[in-house]
C-alpha cells in the first residue's frame, strides 16, 4: 500500500538546526554520473549534534567531517542524518546523479543536449545533500568541469576563474558575492550562440548582459536583450533599485516547467519566453516576454536580495514581482490593456481556483507538495493585494515602504508580516485590519445598493461585504472601492461628501457601510470598483442601458471593457433561458448596436477596441453558474459570434480596411493588427471573394501575428482552405518548435468529433514529445482549457485523453502533470452526467500505485 504523502503546516515552522557559512561546489559533468562534490562549513544553531539533510535520488560516494572519513550517518529515502557532530565543522559530501535519466526537469537534467538546473521549489536536493530551504542563505563558490564540445560553463555570481585540464577537458569558477538559498542554485553548460551587450548602472557602474540560445536562434534574441535593458533602467527610475553583479545572464533552454527562473545573475528560461521575431512571434508574444525578463530581473531584489523564509510565504516575493512586472508593462504600454490582462487571468483562472478544492490563503497555512502552490492565486490575487496596498497608502508612501524594507532585510529571509510592517511603519498608516487579505480564502462579495435623492440631490451607495463560505477568516476587509459616477451625457460627476471634494476610492471596513455623494443633480450611472480596485465579487443589478452608457463614456479603458463582459453575461443569462426554452438564441439589438457605434467612430486605442467586440470565453462565461450549462453555453459564444459577424458585416469591413499597420512594431501598429484580426476572425464566418483575398494576403505575409490570425479565422470558421492552409504551414515550420506549438494549440480547438482522434494522431507528429512541458502545454492544455465542445463531450472521450496522459506523465515529469490536471478540479460545477465522467478519471489516478505526491495532494482535494 502507498504511503500517503504528509502535511506540513506554517505553525510548525522552526528554525534550521545549523546555519551554513559557505558552499564550494564542484561538477564533473557526465550524462549519466556526474560527480558533485560539496564543501560546507556548518555552526550549530542550538547545541545540536546532529544533522539532518534533503536528498532525493542519489548515489552517496563519500562523507568527510574536517577533513576525516565520517562513518555516524545513516541514509534515508529522502534523508542524510549525520550524528555525533561537533559545534562547528567542514562537511564534505561527494554523490553521483544522472542528468540524462532524469524526466523530471528538477535538479540537474539534459535540455537538448545541454545541463540545466531547476532548483525551485524542492530541486537541489536531487544535485547533493543539503539544508534545501530557503532560510538557510550562504556564500557560493561553483566550480564547473566540463568536455571542450560545452564552451560555455555557467553559474551564479561572477567568473573568478578559467582553464584547460590535463584531460583534455575545461573548467569554470564562479563566485556569488551574495548569500542566497538552495533553491536560487543555478548551473547551465553547452554550446550556445551568444548574444552581448552592457549596461551602464546609474551609479556609472558597467554591467556585461549575455543572453545564450540555442545556434541558430541569434537572430531571435534581439527583443529579449532590449527587454532587459529596459526593465533594468525602469527598475532604477520607478524603484531606484540597482543591478549588484558584474555580469547578468539569460540561458534559453527547451525542457523547462516553467516560464524562467530567477536564479542569481543566472536566469534560466523556457525558450518561449526568450526567442521571437516577427516572423515566428506573434505581438502577444513579444509582450509576454517582455513581461517574464522583467519579471525575472526584478526579483534581484523582491526574492534574492530579500527571499522568504519558509514557501508558505512564497507570494512575498511572487506576489510583489508581479506587482511589479505589471506596472513596469503599464509604465511602458498601455496601463488599460494591461490591466485587462491581469484581471482576465483573475476572473476566469484565481476566482475558479478560489471556489476549488484547492481555494487556499495567498499565504497557504498547509502544504503537501510545494510545487502545487505556485498558482494564480499565490501570484496573481498576491500581486492584486499589494496593489491594494499601493492604492491604499499611494505611489510616494508605498516607495518608502519599500525603501524600508530593503533597509531591514537585505540579505535576510523574512515573512509577509515583515513586509506589511515595513509598509505600515514607513506610511504612518494601520495596516492591522488590511493583513486579513494574507489569511483568508475564497473570493468576497461585494453587494452593493444605490439610492437617488433628487430632492436632497444625493446619491447613496451602500456596501455589504461578504466573505467566500469556506473563508476561515469571517471577519470584515478593508478593501478599497473604486467609483466613478457618470451624467446622462457621459461626463464625470465631482464626488463631494459633508461639502468636501473626496477620493474616488472608498474604504469598505465594515459588514455593511454607506457613503452618501452630494450635489449629484441627476440620476448617474455607477462605475463601480472602476480599475478592479480589490479582487472581489460585485453583485449590482445592471441594466444593459446602463452598461451600454460606461461603454461608451467611462474615463477608464478597463471600466469600458468590464462593462462590455458584464454586458455578454447578461445577454448569456438570457441566452442559456431561451435555449433551454425554445432552442433560439440571438445577440440583442441594443448591444449589436453599441458595437457598431464603436466600429463606425473608432476612437482611441483599436487594441481596446479589438478587446471591446471580443465575446468572452467559455471559462469566463462559465462563472456565472453554479452549475454550468456546458451545451447552451457553448451554443451562446457560437451564436453570439455568428450574430456579430453578419449584423456587423459592413462595419467590420470597412474597420478591417482602415487598420494600417505597414509589419512595425510601434504601439499604434500592434493595436492595428489586433483589430484586423478580431474583425478577419468574424468575417471569415461570412466568408466572400474580398474577405477571402484577406485571408489570403495575411496567410501568405511574414508577420507571424497575421498569418496566425488569418489560420485561426479561417481554421474557425472551416473554410473549405482550412485544411490546405494548416497544411502548408506544417511543412512551413517544421523545423520551429516554438512556431509549430501555436500549431498545435491552433488543432486543439478544432470544434468537430474528429478532434479527440486528431489529438492521438499528432502524438505521433515527429515534432511532438510528451516529455517536453511546451508541447503537451500546447496540445492537450489548449485542448481541454480551451475546447468545451469537445472536452466536455457526453461520451467522456475528452476526460477520457487527458486521464491518458496524466498517467503516462505521472512517471515521466510530476510537475507538468500536476499542472494539467486543472480542468479536472472543478468537476463538481457540472451536471451530474460529466461529474461522473470526470470523476472516473480521477479516481482512476487515486488507484496508481506510484502516484506522485504532486498529482496525490490535488486528485486527493477533489475527491475529498
Amino acid at each position: 500500500m502507498q504511503i500517503k504523502p504528509q502535511a506540513k503546516y506554517l505553525k510548525d515552522y522552526q528554525a534550521p538546526s545549523h546555519e551554513v557559512t559557505r558552499l564550494e561546489l564542484t561538477f564533473d559533468l557526465h550524462p549519466t554520473k556526474t560527480k558533485v562534490k560539496a564543501k560546507a562549513h556548518y555552526i550549530a544553531n542550538c547545541g545540536t549534534t546532529s544533522l539532518v539533510l534533503d536528498g532525493v535520488g542519489l548515489t552517496l560516494l563519500s562523507i568527510n567531517v574536517n577533513g576525516q572519513p565520517f562513518e555516524h550517518f545513516e541514509c534515508q529515502e529522502q534523508h542524510l542524518q549525520l550524528s555525533n557532530l561537533p559545534n562547528e565543522f567542514e562537511l564534505e559530501i561527494e554523490t553521483e546523479i544522472s542528468p540524462k535519466t532524469n524526466t523530471s526537469l528538477e535538479g540537474l537534467y539534459l535540455s537538448g543536449g545541454a545541463y540545466c538546473t531547476q532548483c525551485e521549489a524542492e530541486g537541489f536536493r536531487k544535485i547533493t545533500y543539503f539544508l534545501d530551504r530557503p532560510d538557510v542563505l550562504t556564500i557560493y563558490t561553483v566550480t564547473v568541469i566540463g568536455e571542450q564540445s560545452m564552451p560555455c560553463l555557467l553559474s551564479n555570481g561572477n567568473q573568478v576563474e578559467s582553464g584547460q585540464l590535463d584531460d583534455g577537458r575545461h573548467f569554470a569558477k564562479w563566485h556569488d558575492p551574495f548569500k542566497k538559498p538552495s533553491y536560487l542554485f543555478a548551473l547551465v553548460a553547452g554550446d550556445f550562440d551568444k548574444l552581448e551587450d552592457m549596461f551602464v548602472t546609474c551609479s556609472g557602474r558597467k554591467v556585461n548582459l549575455v543572453l545564450f540560445v540555442d545556434k541558430g536562434n541569434l537572430a531571435k534574441a534581439p527583443h529579449a536583450m532590449a527587454s532587459l535593458k529596459r526593465a533594468m533602467k525602469w527598475d532604477e527610475s520607478r524603484f531606484k533599485l540597482e543591478y549588484d553583479l558584474d555580469i547578468y545572464m539569460i540561458v534559453a533552454v527547451d525542457f523547462f516547467n516553467m516560464g524562467a527562473m530567477e536564479n542569481k545573475g543566472l536566469n534560466v528560461f523556457n525558450s518561449a519566453c526568450v526567442l521571437a521575431n516577427q516572423q515566428t512571434a506573434t505581438d502577444r508574444d513579444y509582450h509576454t516576454i517582455e513581461s517574464i525578463v522583467g519579471h525575472e530581473y526584478f526579483h534581484n531584489w523582491t526574492g534574492n536580495r530579500v527571499t522568504c523564509r519558509d514557501w508558505f510565504q512564497l507570494s512575498l516575493k511572487e506576489g510583489l514581482t508581479v506587482f511589479r512586472d505589471q506596472e513596469f508593462s503599464s509604465d511602458l504600454g498601455s496601463r488599460g490593456l494591461n490591466r485587462i490582462d491581469a484581471v482576465m487571468a483573475m476572473r476566469t483562472h484565481q476566482f475558479a481556483e478560489d471556489a476549488g478544492p484547492m481555494a487556499h490563503p495567498i499565504r497557504p497555512n498547509k502544504v503537501i507538495e510545494m510545487n502545487n502552490f505556485y498558482t494564480v492565486t499565490v501570484y496573481n490575487k498576491g500581486a492584486e493585494v499589494i496593489r491594494m496596498m499601493h492604492t491604499l497608502l499611494g505611489e510616494e508612501n508605498f516607495q518608502k515602504g519599500m525603501q524600508l524594507y530593503f533597509e531591514r532585510h537585505d540579505g535576510q529571509a523574512v515573512t509577509c508580516d515583515d513586509f506589511v510592517a515595513a509598509m505600515q511603519d514607513a506610511s504612518q498608516t494601520n495596516l492591522s485590519q488590511f493583513k486579513l487579505w494574507y489569511e483568508q480564502v475564497g473570493t468576497p462579495t461585494l453587494t452593493v445598493a444605490t439610492e437617488f435623492d433628487d430632492i436632497s440631490a444625493t446619491y447613496t451607495c451602500t456596501f455589504t461585504q461578504k466573505n467566500a463560505q469556506n473563508d476561515p477568516v469571517q471577519s470584515p476587509l478593508h478593501i478599497p472601492f473604486a467609483i466613478e459616477l457618470l451624467d446622462k451625457n457621459g461626463h464625470a460627476l465631482a464626488l463631494k461628501v459633508n461639502g468636501k471634494t473626496t477620493s474616488k476610492i472608498i474604504d469598505v471596513t465594515h459588514p455593511e457601510q454607506s457613503i452618501t455623494f452630494e450635489q449629484i443633480p441627476e440620476q448617474p450611472v455607477a462605475v463601480l470598483l472602476e480599475d478592479f480596485s480589490a479582487p472581489v465579487i460585485v453583485n449590482y443589478d445592471y441594466k444593459l442601458s446602463e452598461l451600454v452608457h460606461i461603454i461608451a463614456h467611462a474615463s477608464s479603458d478597463y471600466a469600458r471593457w468590464e462593462a462590455t463582459q458584464q454586458a455578454f453575461k447578461l445577454e448569456v443569462l438570457e441566452g442559456v433561458k431561451q435555449y433551454n426554452a425554445h432552442g433560439t438564441i440571438s445577440l440583442s439589438c441594443e448591444l449589436v448596436d453599441t458595437f457598431n457605434a464603436l466600429l463606425c467612430k473608432r476612437q482611441g486605442d483599436l487594441a481596446l477596441l479589438a478587446e471591446l467586440i471580443r465575446v468572452p470565453s467559455f471559462d469566463t462565461l462559465s462563472s456565472e453558474f453554479e452549475c454550468i450549462p456546458v451545451d447552451a453555453l457553448n451554443t451562446c459564444i457560437v451564436q453570439f459570434e455568428l450574430d456579430i459577424a453578419t449584423r456587423l458585416a459592413n462595419p467590420l469591413k470597412q474597420t478591417y480596411e482602415s487598420c494600417e499597420e505597414k509589419g512595425e512594431m510601434s504601439h499604434k501598429a500592434v493595436s492595428a493588427r489586433a483589430l484586423k484580426n478580431v474583425c478577419l476572425y468574424y468575417l471569415a464566418m461570412v466568408c466572400d471573394e474580398k474577405i477571402l483575398s484577406w485571408i489570403q494576403s495575411q496567410l501568405d505575409c511574414d508577420n507571424m501575428t497575421l498569418k496566425l490570425g488569418a489560420l485561426k479565422a479561417v481554421f474557425n470558421a472551416q473554410l473549405p482552405c482550412s485544411e490546405p492552409s494548416m497544411a502548408v504551414f506544417d511543412s512551413q515550420w517544421r523545423h520551429d518548435l516554438l512556431v509549430m506549438d501555436k500549431w498545435f494549440a491552433l488543432q486543439a480547438t478544432q470544434k468537430s468529433d474528429q478532434a479527440i482522434a486528431n489529438i492521438k494522431n499528432l502524438y505521433e507528429h515527429p515534432c511532438f514529445d510528451k516529455s517536453n512541458p511546451n508541447r503537451v502545454r500546447a496540445l492537450v492544455g489548449s485542448f481541454a482549457r480551451g475546447n468545451a465542445v469537445q472536452f466536455h463531450r457526453l461520451d467522456g472521450q475528452g476526460y477520457r485523453l487527458l486521464g491518458d496522459l496524466l498517467v503516462e506523465l505521472n512517471a515521466i515529469n510530476p510537475q507538468n502533470a500536476s499542472r494539467m490536471l486543472t480542468p479536472f478540479m472543478s468537476w463538481k460545477r457540472y451536471d451530474k452526467a460529466r461529474q461522473k465522467l470526470m470523476k472516473e478519471q480521477l479516481e482512476r489516478l487515486s488507484k496508481l500505485t506510484d502516484l506522485s505526491g504532486d498529482l496525490y495532494e490535488k486528485v486527493d482535494k477533489a475527491l475529498n
